[in-house]
């Protein structure tokens, strides 16, 4: 949430933090500002609405100087408005913030009996008054921000431009992402990395209660208390072409497309079918004692890594009869938890920066749980707190629908439920061979999915005035129907519901009319297939469409749905991967179809860095 750039070098910082800004759009903002040091002022333009209003702006009133942030604005504290957007100035400095100040109010009170006078409704506009009434005491800006900041209750992220230091930025970070790109006698400051990718890929990650200054040859960075802190540059794998869209219409098409690879790296050295052997990257070393010993597990999850939590419940359930309770990072924290000593909590985010989720692993430890983090993030603050990670190989996902970050998700969930089911003895040598060779196929067999992306977008076309959908899924398969809903609600705005197909009687079947299109999972587990198959009988009597997920060579679903689309045969165990494909496919098309936002859908951003 927000976006948030900086440079200093000997560039002009105008274009750098604006193309930055562009980068971070998938963060989803409703204003923009930016502002630049031109040698004696501190220069400001601010607009309301789409970045490209921001940019209208400064090509009438262009910004010169070589020292500059800038910021896309989410609403929490305050409407959108010119008044309400970032960066906030006071006598001496603009200030940037991603977070929310919770004791906000307290804050308000003693900026105001300060005599201080307030032109926004905005939290962040209070860390402006706090950090320049410490400089009005005597205090260097450093010093001045340090100070200031230990009042402060909640999350931030922040840039610091000031007019007595012009040859340097400031940064401080508590709770939200932030970062520092190193290069050539120049620093660029950003909340995420697509920012900073067409510049450098040495990158700092700053962490909580890190405070930094940063000039154009070096940066220095200390806590709170003042003490010192050593943080060393990483090199980024991504390239800046992870950034583009590559030919396709929409990063999210292309992260579809993307699957089959993020998939086959995910698994790429460590499923070992010959030898009957997993390697989890050394989570298996750090949490030895706990995983021999494991007697429940908790998933703790948010959004679209929540269904896969879910579906976690299944597969690590039924492959290793263990307990397993799944809840939204979001409520774990107001629930009261018995912690079992043999216990594990996993926890589940893309970017390793959700709040909800960082929230919940904190308390987990708090309650004395050993924690085991699947993240796509290296050095994220999740992939930190966790007692040990495995990471899902997605490469850059900037759709704010998430895809291959969601597939990679439960393909590590896949070969970690093989992993304990091997080593606590609940699957022979040859399931596991049988097991892990599928596994090694999902590639191939989401690209021969993929191929049927057009045949997938006429069946959408039927629907692009459909007024609302249901999902129905069984099993493992249940979460998926979850999934393929929430990608039709996050980026066509269509109501869509998923619900375990067995509930239909017990309320959802009264939703159902003439017409309505009813998506039903359908593989041919036997285990749930003629459950599933008596479900699409209740909706076909009630006059509903019916779009069918099956096996390839079903030849029984096709003479009961409206329309079926197949996946390739695969293990139980699996068909929940391959079955999230179609339905990334159809939400995207009828989305296309129905002319809406697909990578930036209203109200919605790519990382939810406050709670």
């Amino acid at each position: 949430m927000c976006g948030i750039t900086g440079y200093i070098g000997p560039k002009q910082a105008q274009p750098i933090v604006v193309s930055g800004l562009r980068c971070l759009e998938y963060r989803g903002y409703d204003s923009a500002g930016i502002a630049v040091w031109d040698g004696r002022h501190i220069r400001l333009r601010r607009a309301v609405g789409n970045l490209a209003n921001l940019e209208r702006l400064l090509k009438k009133k262009p910004l010169k100087g070589t020292l500059g942030i800038g910021h896309t604005r989410w609403a929490t504290h305050g409407r959108p408005s010119e008044e309400n957007a970032h960066p906030h100035l006071t006598e001496d400095i603009a200030l940037v913030h991603n977070g929310i100040v919770e004791n906000y109010m307290e804050l308000r009170r003693r900026v105001l009996k300060a005599g201080r006078r307030l032109k926004s409704e905005t939290d962040t506009e209070i860390l402006a008054h706090l950090i320049q009434m410490e400089i009005n005491h005597g205090k260097k800006p450093f010093h001045a921000i340090r100070s200031a900041l230990k009042d402060v209750t909640g999350s931030y992220a922040v840039i610091v431009l000031c007019r007595l230091t012009p040859d340097r930025l400031f940064v401080a970070r508590q709770g939200s992402p932030l970062l520092i790109g190193c290069g050539e006698s120049e620093h660029f400051i950003a909340s995420d990395i697509p920012a900073l990718l067409s510049h450098t890929r040495h990158i700092v990650s700053l962490r909580d209660g890190d405070v930094a200054a940063v000039t154009r040859e070096d940066y220095e960075i200390i806590d709170l208390s003042g003490e010192k802190r050593d943080r060393r540059p990483e090199t980024i794998e991504w390239s800046a072409t992870a950034a583009e869209k590559a030919g396709f219409k929409h990063f999210m098409l292309k992260e579809i497309f993307e699957q089959p690879h993020a998939i086959r790296d995910t698994l790429r050295g460590r499923i070992f079918p010959a030898e009957a052997r997993i390697s989890l990257d050394g989570a298996e070393d750090k949490l030895k004692k706990v995983f021999e010993h494991l007697r429940q597990i908790t998933i703790v999850a948010c959004g679209t890594s929540y269904h896969a939590a879910l579906a976690g419940e299944y597969l690590l359930g039924d492959m290793c009869s263990l307990p397993v309770v799944v809840d939204t990072a979001s409520e774990y924290r107001y629930r009261n938890y018995f912690t079992d000593p043999n216990g594990l909590t996993v926890a589940i985010s893309q970017s390793g920066e959700t709040a909800d989720t960082l929230a919940a692993v904190k308390m987990a430890k708090k309650n004395g749980s050993p924690v085991l983090a699947i993240s796509n993030i290296m050095g994220s603050s999740i992939v930190r707190e966790a007692d040990a990670s495995i990471l899902t190989r997605a490469g850059l996902e900037i759709g704010v629908a998430s895809t291959k970050a969601f597939t990679t998700q439960l393909t590590v969930l896949c070969f970690l439920g093989l992993y304990w089911a091997k080593l606590h003895g609940k699957i022979s040598k040859r399931d596991f061979k049988i097991i892990s060779e599928k596994l090694l196929e999902l590639p191939r067999q989401v690209q021969s999915i993929l191929k049927r992306s057009d045949e997938i977008k006429e069946i959408a076309r039927h629907f692009r005035r459909s007024e609302g959908f249901l999902f129905l899924g069984r099993g493992a398969n249940y979460p998926i129907a979850l999934e393929g809903a929430l990608k039709l609600k996050e980026i066509s705005y269509q109501w869509a519901e998923g619900f375990p197909a067995g509930e239909m009687k017990h309320g959802p079947i009264a939703l159902i009319d003439r017409g309505t299109p009813v998506v039903v999972l359908a593989p041919d587990d036997p285990r749930t297939y003629q459950k599933t198959i008596s479900n699409i009988e209740e909706v076909r009597a009630r006059h509903a469409t019916v779009i069918a997920l099956a096996t390839a060579g079903d030849k029984k679903i096709g003479q009961l749905a409206d329309h079926v689309i197949y996946i390739p045969r695969t293990t139980w165990f699996l068909t929940p991967i391959l079955m999230a494909v179609p339905l990334q496919l159809f939400a995207y098309h009828l989305a296309e179809l129905r002319g809406k936002s697909i990578d930036q859908p209203r109200n919605l951003a790519k990382s939810v860095t406050v709670e």
